[in-house]
């Protein structure tokens, strides 16, 4: 230590903890607004809920649009299917309605994460790039209630408490039509063909230099 001077001394200890730092986060890369497939499946992949639109059953607003908020998951982080899972229990008033039609719209929006925050956007701004899905809810079993199993209890482990006497069960959406807004002039629109045939874009990351 005597024979090394002090500002030597910082600069090397200064590199040493400089090489043993872990790399900076990564984080996913929204894929750019002309690939509209991609774009969606991003956007279904980064969010953990989403407003699900009904058909109400219930008075004294029967037959009239009925939106209520549901946990979702298309898959462990990483490897999402594109399928929005949910955990529904036939107790709650949009699964009943569900019952009676099981047609439904469902719309997620990046301004669930941070994204539009970061970027400056507001919700309801085209730049804040959300979907809305059209089709229905149906329940499914065997290798595939296991799947959304594994999608749903490892974004919500809190899930694995819930009241074992509400009946639970997994369920997913039957995408029949996707609308995309991610940019200005207008909605745009993607078959489920063009949308499940779309290549992973959340394996696409940029690394922060903060």
């Amino acid at each position: 230590m005597d024979t090394l001077p002090r500002a030597a001394y910082l600069l090397l200890l200064g590199l040493l903890c400089a090489s043993v730092s872990p790399a900076p986060p990564c984080r996913s890369q929204i894929p750019p607004h002309d690939q509209v497939a991609r774009v969606a499946r991003f956007v279904a992949h980064e969010c953990d809920w989403a407003s699900m639109a009904t058909i109400s059953t219930h008075k004294p607003v029967v037959g009239q649009p009925f939106s209520n908020v549901f946990s979702v998951s298309d898959g462990p982080t990483g490897s999402g299917s594109g399928v929005p899972y949910m955990y529904l229990t036939r107790m709650e008033i949009s699964v009943q309605d569900l019952q009676v039609s099981p047609l439904a719209s469902l719309s997620m929006s990046l301004a669930q994460t941070d994204y539009c925050r970061e970027q400056g956007y507001d919700p309801q701004s085209p730049l804040c790039a959300h979907i809305i899905l059209s089709g229905s809810v149906m329940e499914v079993n065997g290798t595939e209630a296991e799947f959304a199993k594994k999608a749903l209890f490892g974004r919500h482990p809190e899930m694995i408490e819930w009241p074992s006497d509400h009946n639970w069960f997994f369920a997913k959406f039957n995408i029949t039509q996707v609308w995309v807004l991610d940019y200005f002039g207008g909605v745009k629109t993607v078959t489920p063909e063009e949308y499940f045939n779309a290549n992973a874009p959340y394996l696409a990351h940029t690394c922060s230099t903060e």
